[in-house]
């Protein structure tokens, strides 16, 4: 739209000028009817806050109009129906406040009803602690045993978004922010590009089932790519994508029109291509070769943290991993939970919809697998499922996470608008697009700094929550401090919804609680596929 309005600005001052000229003189009234359109449409297109107004001159500004007649006529043009979508709702201006440092409050009480069923909340403290008292920037060590260079870690990161699926300037801006704000950036299946190195911020390098930037000619794994790239400081930590939330047990899509030659060369495939990444890992195929690969990939990046996530599927998969790392004593640095309610640019509607463990249960399932095994000590567990605000990453960790990822949020920290346009490449916000008009509306300098101050916030609301519960370390989180309605007249916590298992329960059948036995006698540590074994079905 930036052309189009040059365009007209240009075809309609002349055709203005020779009307006013030969048909309606004196010809100076033209100009005062077009010259305020046209400079206000030249503002529009200069300034770095808006970036709607940057693609869209002039109408770009009806959707910061409709914002103006909020709640009501914001809600039913601009989001449609909201009933169901607590996300867009209640959080999506909250994400903008704190990203451009304004009020953040919201008067007359709760926007939720306390009474709706899946209603849920945290009990406070009466001795609470000041927030001054307490630890501002909360982080974690990544590194168990075997790793010889752990990484301290915020407890929200940007969650994998990789070059191609965002654009450049998306890329940039996310990376900048992290470096502002000393958090991790992942970068997604789609390789390390220079955008991901220009601006500085700690990198978690992904490796997924296509091994962009480290991959063979026939799509297969490169140790000799895989040394060189990880061993850029850049680089902070590796995580192996078994799979992600939004299409577990499906590979990843890059449509052809988004597949550019700089991406192409990037991930190590043909440009203007779809490209599609396997649903499995061509490197392994049992647990105890998911383990010997985690080992080698640590020895070849000099020994930096490594890790796997997951979207839980099958219970005795995990079992199986886990009853593996006892036999091989390799264990990776950390494991990161994504819930079956996690995003993406494109997905088919029945993974999105209708495949993989929900976060809350995936994430439970992991810790209690984790502490029945005795290995929790040894691992940090990462999550992701819509974390936005301070109350979901306590939320989290009362679970069992050590700290989270955050993808949504931040992009809407970006200035995402929520279009529903990632898979055509006609992102109006610049974020999910290579289309490089659309893409030159997002100010990176501007947008970088949005990406630090959510966090910044975030990272503080969750604080004044530990305050507010009356602890001074995310150790004493437990599930019993998160309390969720299960109907008009019930509540439960969560230490009763998602009730803990005893530690090193599982190491012996004797003592494995009745929940889990069928599964822990299913499960092996030489194959994914469960034993039928002695199991009465």
């Amino acid at each position: 739209m930036r052309n189009e309005f040059i365009l007209f600005s240009i075809f309609s001052s002349v055709a203005l000028a020779a009307l006013a000229l030969f048909v309606w003189p004196p010809f100076w009234w033209a100009f005062l009817l077009l010259g305020p359109i046209i400079l206000l449409g030249s503002y529009d297109m200069v300034q770095s806050r808006h970036t709607i107004m940057r693609n869209f001159p002039i109408l770009g500004r009806g959707r910061y109009w409709m914002e103006e007649l909020r709640p009501k006529l914001y809600q039913y043009f601009v989001e449609g129906d909201t009933e169901g979508r607590p996300f867009s709702r209640i959080f999506r201006s909250v994400i903008y406040q704190r990203a451009k440092r304004e009020l953040d409050t919201t008067p007359f009480g709760t926007q939720l009803d306390v009474y709706e069923e899946g209603y849920e909340w945290m009990n406070h403290s009466i001795a609470a602690i000041d927030f001054d008292e307490l630890d501002h920037d909360p982080r974690i060590l990544v590194g168990g045993p075997q790793c010889r260079k752990p990484y301290s870690a915020s407890i929200l990161n940007v969650s994998a978004m990789s070059f191609g699926s965002l654009s450049k300037n998306a890329v940039m801006a996310l990376n900048g922010g992290a470096r502002i704000g000393g958090f991790a950036h992942n970068t997604g299946e789609g390789g390390i590009s220079s955008y991901h190195k220009m601006h500085g911020g700690g990198l978690i390098y992904q490796v997924g089932t296509g091994y962009f930037g480290c991959r063979t000619a026939d799509g297969g794994f490169s140790a000799e790519k895989f040394a060189e790239l990880t061993a850029d400081d850049a680089v902070k930590m590796i995580e192996l994508k078994l799979s992600q939330g939004a299409k577990p047990g499906h590979g990843g899509i890059l449509p052809a029109r988004k597949n550019t030659p700089e991406i192409a060369a990037i991930r190590g495939v043909k440009p203007y291509e779809a490209v599609l990444s396997p649903p499995y890992h061509k490197a392994f195929r049992t647990p105890v070769g998911l383990l010997e690969f985690i080992q080698q990939m640590r020895e070849l990046s000099g020994g930096k943290p490594i890790g796997f996530k997951l979207c839980l599927g099958h219970r005795t998969e995990f079992i199986a991993i886990c009853k593996a790392m006892l036999q091989t004593e390799i264990y990776p640095d950390f494991i990161t939970v994504d819930g079956g309610e996690g995003g993406t640019g494109a997905a088919p509607l029945e993974f999105s919809n209708s495949v993989g463990m929900p976060f809350k249960e995936g994430l439970a399932t992991v810790y209690d697998a984790l502490v029945g095994f005795g290995l929790k000590d040894k691992i940090k567990i990462f999550t992701s499922g819509k974390i936005s605000t301070g109350f979901h990453i306590f939320r989290a960790m009362a679970i069992g996470a050590d700290a989270c990822y955050s993808a949504r949020a931040m992009m809407m920290a970006l200035g995402c608008i929520q279009a529903l346009e990632c898979n055509k490449n006609t992102c109006p916000t610049g974020v999910t697009t290579q289309n490089p008009e659309l893409m030159r509306g997002l100010v990176v300098a501007d947008k970088k700094q949005r990406v630090a101050n959510f966090h910044h916030e975030t990272v503080k609301g969750f604080v004044e929550l530990m305050g507010a519960a009356g602890i001074r370390s995310t150790s004493q989180i437990t599930r019993d401090f998160i309390y969720r309605r299960v109907s008009m007249s019930e509540s439960r916590s969560y230490g009763e919804l998602f009730p803990y298992i005893p530690a090193f329960c599982l190491l012996n059948e004797d003592t494995v609680p009745a929940s889990w036995k069928r599964d822990w006698r299913l499960a092996r540590a030489d194959s994914f596929e469960p034993s039928a074994v002695g199991i009465d079905y």
